[in-house]
């Protein structure tokens, strides 16, 4: 197995957690089939990697989450004949990079229907995207090119830290810099935040939206996330997937469809900060994007911690807390 971070690991067994809960509660009510693929088999690896404790632990929190979800979506349990097979599957990372983020998917392919979900272990960042100078965000996130301005005030920067690697082959430090937060990310952020506000001058009404969807991904899903004694899930219902009856059986509870926003508000530096960056929408959202190098490392990209600092009230939200 390559080596993977704790982070990694613990999000891994926490999607197979899930899966497998979804199996034993399913199995008995509904024809069920897993997608034993590579992804699968990684977090089954991580998950059997904990002692019996720390897996009891993880079961508990999934079957809450299930035991919820099985409420909401009613698809789940309810098949048309024998012929109507709920897979399971977990996905592979790599769609991520197209802007889906779901984990694990619950597909029924006789009923053109599936909801995926996106399992989270203790955070709740959204992305983390990179910066340098050979990345076009504006053309990644939003399908609009960043200007030649753009790229004329973030290459000075980044050639800097590049001569500095490969003179050091590698091993010079960011605290070698001292105040690199003022040198390095400041520049970087300022460039960054004029051509947001530029993009979105010249494409009003879509790069707000666009920009949600980047980051939230484009598909429908639910985002689990597991805390210490708690679980939290939030239905991310963008295109109306979500929260569907089966036949005469109605969801136990009603999921709005989320607005997306048009418009972005402004795009200011958080309070007494210099590595983060606030921007605001209309519809009620709001996301914070910290930049921060990757690694001990001088490297010349940076990477962003991005979170949803607010949503619309339209955002379903609920906490299951664990005793």
């Amino acid at each position: 197995m390559v080596k993977i971070s704790t982070q990694t690991i613990n999000g891994k067994a926490f999607e197979y957690a899930l899966l497998n809960e979804f199996l034993e509660r399913l199995k008995v009510v509904t024809s069920v089939t897993v997608i034993e693929n590579e992804p699968f088999k990684t977090a089954l690896k991580c998950f059997v990697s904990f002692d019996e404790k720390e897996q009891s632990h993880y079961k508990l929190v999934a079957s809450f989450a299930v035991n919820f979800l099985l409420d909401i979506e009613p698809r789940l349990a309810n098949g048309i004949n024998e012929n109507d097979i709920l897979q399971l599957e977990i996905v592979a990372d790599k769609a991520g990079q197209t802007g889906d983020v779901r984990d694990v998917l619950a597909i029924r392919s006789l009923q053109k229907w599936e909801i995926g979900i996106s399992a989270k272990n203790n955070h709740r960042a959204v992305k983390h995207s990179r910066l340098s100078n050979d990345i076009d965000f504006g053309q990644k996130w939003l399908g609009f090119p960043c200007s030649v301005d753009y790229f004329e005030e973030i290459n000075p920067v980044f050639s800097n830290l590049a001569k500095l690697r490969t003179a050091s082959k590698a091993t010079q430090k960011w605290e070698t810099l001292g105040d690199y937060h003022t040198s390095v990310y400041v520049p970087v952020l300022d460039a960054f935040r004029a051509e947001l506000l530029r993009l979105d001058k010249q494409n009003p009404g879509i790069v707000a939206e666009r920009l949600v969807k980047y980051l939230i991904g484009n598909q429908d899903f639910y985002k689990v996330i597991k805390g210490k004694n708690k679980v939290e899930i939030q239905a991310y219902n963008l295109h109306g997937t979500l929260n569907l009856p089966f036949e005469n059986i109605k969801p136990k509870a009603k999921i709005q469809k989320l607005k997306l926003p048009n418009r972005l508000i402004e795009v200011v530096y958080q309070d007494n900060s210099q590595t983060t960056l606030l921007v605001t929408l209309n519809e009620g959202w709001q996301i914070s994007f910290r930049i921060h190098n990757a690694s001990s490392r001088i490297e010349p990209s940076l990477k962003f911690d991005i979170n949803l600092v607010s949503a619309p009230h339209s955002l379903f939200s609920n906490q299951l807390f664990i005793g």
